[in-house]
């Protein structure tokens, strides 16, 4: 068991040296969120990155739509899917080619991404039951727990440690992470979102997804608990021990849909999931 904990300038320095999300990719979630710009400047945006652009095409084409033609060019993608969906497909394809970890005792990012998207998939349309922007719901599930990924490539020796702790325990993730670091994916991923230049709102249900207010009126705060707590719930992760954080009731009260649309939620999520991530290479 590690006894030192990592000091706050430690981390911060750490985090500082993880790769940024491609220029590209934010000037693209930007402007696919702005109406005011034309969807021939998008698409010749995204041109210039023929990467991105085979993804998307990738992506817009696979079961997770369901469309009954194949789509062949950027320009079709954003008038069939629009502007706003491909911008999400961007960032879900950019985020997960980022930073790139191999497999090793106490984290696997097949389980991890597989997690973040069926959070993804719950915050969209958990958001737009709360009438909150259902993309800022897709992408605080994708990312709730990217201080995971990050202390994958910042303390990796240190992750079995924290495996088995939380098995010895018997407790959930953030609670060893805390015990053996001194720190959590919580406060890392926050500093990550920081970095990626993503907003405060975004920065903030990826610092507190574990410690909602139990108020009424969580925000995107109660949506990304409550989008992770479902991906776990679904089990789609695969991870074997796979545990469910707990959920104030209040909270779940707040957030959750009736109980006839929290069985739709949870079927549609388990419909589209495996096409995205088919897509994603995941």
């Amino acid at each position: 068991m590690y006894t030192q904990h990592l000091s706050a300038e430690h981390i911060t320095a750490q985090v500082k040296e993880l790769p940024a999300l491609p220029e590209i990719v934010t000037e693209l979630v930007r402007l696919m969120n702005d109406d005011g710009v034309s969807g021939d400047y998008l698409a010749d945006r995204l041109a210039k990155d023929p990467g991105l652009s085979a993804k998307a095409l990738r992506l817009a084409n696979s079961s997770f739509y369901g469309l009954s033609r194949q789509i062949q060019t950027i320009p079709e993608a954003l008038q069939m899917l629009g502007r706003r969906t491909v911008g999400l497909l961007v960032l879900a394809a950019a985020a997960s080619d980022t930073i790139k970890v191999r497999p090793r005792p106490g984290f696997d990012p097949r389980v991890f991404w597989r997690h973040a998207l069926g959070a993804a998939l719950a915050g969209q349309t958990l958001a737009r039951t709360q009438h909150l922007n259902p993309d800022l719901g897709f992408t605080v599930g994708l990312l709730h727990d990217i201080g995971q990924l990050a202390l994958a490539c910042i303390v990796p020796e240190r992750l079995a440690a924290v495996a088995d702790y939380k098995q010895s325990h018997d407790c959930i993730n953030i609670e060893a992470e805390q015990a053996v670091l001194g720190t959590d994916h919580t406060v890392i991923g926050a500093l990550l979102a920081e970095r990626w230049q993503f907003s405060p709102l975004v920065v903030e249900a990826i610092a507190h997804h574990h410690a909602p207010d139990t108020r009424p009126g969580q925000g995107l705060v109660g949506v990304a608990h409550l989008a992770d707590a479902i991906s776990h719930a679904l089990g789609l992760s695969g991870e074997a021990d796979e545990a469910v954080p707990p959920t104030p009731p209040a909270v779940w009260a707040a957030i959750a849909p009736g109980n006839d649309a929290c069985l739709q939620l949870f079927a549609d999520v388990e419909r589209q999931f495996e096409g995205v991530c088919t897509a994603l290479h995941i």
